[in-house]
């Protein structure tokens, strides 16, 4: 059973990870590039995406898992179970991925963008080939912060049956008094997160070195 739920934390977490940063990168770089003096500058567009994003940042994991649960089963049919705990995961982490993101290319230094403005590059240019590249220690750093979470937000997830290590604690371990249990699963659940930190650490370090 903690090998099945392992595997069941490690889908959850993984897929919703993908999703929100492919729908949590752009968002960001949004965020980044429409502010006052940058290179799409958009004021009210960029007020409004970080009211969305910041309203996305307070709900709390478990609040929103029930509150999107008509969501969860239009899109995958069902409000229970591994894959239905992947949407409000992917949700919960789409503002916090772009935050990231878009702190990560703040940190750019200007000087290069002017550099870039000044040869002629157009601004899809100067996002895709200086604002990404240079940022992208800190992007994967982002990704990996990211997982970190959702391991823990998958977690929660066991609370309504979401499966995985959290579903597994919860049935076996304090339902049913099983201490053992309860041990085994937060083991588990340490080993995940330093494992991903680790990984995610050594490539950010290899691109910072490359760079």
């Amino acid at each position: 059973m903690l090998w099945d739920a392992t595997l069941e934390t490690l889908f959850m977490v993984s897929s919703a990870t993908v999703l929100a940063t492919i729908i949590g990168l752009p968002l960001g770089i949004l965020l980044a590039t429409t502010e006052e003096n940058h290179i799409l500058e958009q004021i009210v567009l960029n007020k409004a995406l970080g009211a969305i994003v910041n309203l996305g940042r307070s709900v709390p994991f478990i609040i929103l898992m029930v509150a999107i649960i008509p969501f969860t089963r239009k899109i995958v049919g069902t409000s229970i179970g591994t894959t239905a705990a992947i949407v409000p995961l992917t949700v919960a982490a789409i503002p916090f991925v772009a935050r990231l993101v878009e702190g990560a290319l703040k940190e750019v230094d200007p000087g290069v963008i002017e550099a870039a403005e000044s040869m002629g590059a157009s601004p899809p240019e100067i996002i895709y080939k200086v604002l990404i590249p240079e940022a992208l220690p800190a992007l994967v750093l982002a990704v990996t912060l990211t997982a970190v979470n959702l391991i823990g937000y998958s977690a929660m997830a066991g609370a309504i049956g979401g499966g995985g290590l959290g579903d597994l604690a919860i049935r076996f371990g304090y339902q049913r008094f099983r201490g053992d249990v309860m041990i085994q699963t937060v083991v588990i659940l340490i080993i995940l997160v330093q494992g991903i930190q680790m990984v995610g650490d050594k490539i950010a370090h290899k691109l910072y070195h490359k760079n």
